[in-house]
């Protein structure tokens, strides 16, 4: 009986000399990398191409987190401070998040030729169920600035079976009335785009103060490559025509809406929040945010909002703040929930302290 002796290599595995890299992690930074920064998309839609920036990977068991910007920003300079807040973190990792485009308002977009006719904002609207299709999203929970939020009601309005939530901050749910327009009018014979739309952004306040970040915003605004572009998108929000929103005939979803205490757009946000059903609104106005809450104040923003999604029933177990909790502590005993349902309730406090948004069943406006 004879037995074969087999040949066995064994290969040595060798310790990475220093300064080597390691392809493992060099795959698993290259991927991190590429979550941060989003995957880009260009979306057919029955009115166009639709530019649109994905982050995460796509839990089909929530809503995904929706945004679209305000005139003058794109989804990055919008929304780039709030979602890349430390804080924000928790949310983000347990939503897909999508930033939406207006159509040419995307960095580094062509500049469209002379004569170019833009989209109304309705048409704007009925670009977003495009996006859904194409992520395979069943629903969304929609955040959007001042003309974004503009789009998302419409949106909502007309698509209320997909959508679970809406954050509107700056909204403005009114057309131009004459007076407006003949101060447009006005105004656009003595100031440039950029100052127009800086004084859309800006309260008035900040105009005069002449903050860092203002400066920073009318440079960026007046050297942008597609500053004809973002005219065009300014013209077709002054062109908008008021949202179908009574009190009977509103949302069905929960809507937070969001305002800065001297912001260009406070009056109309809270003119809108006197037409939403008491139920399924909160009304957080926020103390020294000025125009540009989101950039301003991303920290309380963050707050509210893991509050508001909490209301919807997500992240309920998410940890509060010993801030949070105390004044979750104060407030339970202010008032019973069997008891409030049925009318509005005002909680103010200093802008020192933070603010504990109410669950969707409370219309609360919220100084902070």
């Amino acid at each position: 009986m004879t037995t074969e002796m087999q040949e066995i290599a064994i290969t040595e595995e060798k310790p990475l000399l220093p300064g080597q890299a390691d392809p493992a992690k060099d795959a698993e930074m290259a991927a991190r990398i590429l979550l941060d920064q989003g995957q880009e998309h260009s979306i057919e839609t029955p009115h166009g191409v639709l530019h649109a920036t994905l982050h995460g990977t796509g839990n089909t068991r929530r809503p995904a987190i929706l945004t679209f910007h305000d005139v003058g920003l794109d989804s990055k300079s919008c929304f780039d401070a709030l979602f890349k807040f430390e804080e924000m973190q928790e949310i983000v990792k347990n939503f897909t998040v999508v930033h939406v485009d207006a159509p040419g308002q995307e960095e580094g977009a062509a500049a469209y030729p002379n004569g170019y006719q833009y989209l109304p904002m309705e048409h704007l609207a009925e670009m977003i169920p495009a996006v859904l299709q194409f992520f395979n999203f069943r629903t969304v929970i929609g955040v959007g600035v001042g003309a974004g939020a503009y789009v998302l009601s419409k949106f909502a309005l007309s698509n209320p079976e997909s959508v679970e939530g809406l954050v509107l901050v700056n909204i403005d749910a009114n057309a131009r009335g004459w007076m407006d327009w003949a101060g447009h009018k006005l105004t656009t014979l003595t100031s440039s785009v950029t100052e127009q739309i800086l004084t859309h952004l800006f309260s008035q306040e900040e105009m005069c103060a002449n903050t860092e970040l203002l400066q920073s915003q009318r440079e960026r605004i007046s050297k942008a490559p597609n500053l004809a572009n973002i005219e065009l998108f300014w013209k077709s929000y002054n062109s908008r025509r008021d949202l179908t929103i009574e009190r009977n005939s509103t949302f069905k979803c929960p809507v937070m809406l969001v305002v800065g205490d001297q912001a260009p757009y406070e009056e109309a946000a809270v003119e809108c929040n006197s037409k939403m059903d008491p139920t399924t609104t909160s009304f957080l106005k926020m103390a020294d945010a000025g125009g540009m809450p989101q950039l301003t104040q991303p920290a309380k923003l963050t707050e509210a909002f893991k509050y508001f999604i909490q209301g919807m029933g997500y992240m309920a177990s998410s940890c509060m703040t010993r801030l949070s909790r105390s004044r979750t502590t104060s407030l339970s005993s202010s008032y019973s929930m069997e008891g409030s349902r049925s009318r509005s309730r005002t909680l103010s406090q200093g802008s020192q302290g933070g603010q504990l948004p109410p669950s969707p069943s409370h219309t609360m406006e919220v100084s902070c």
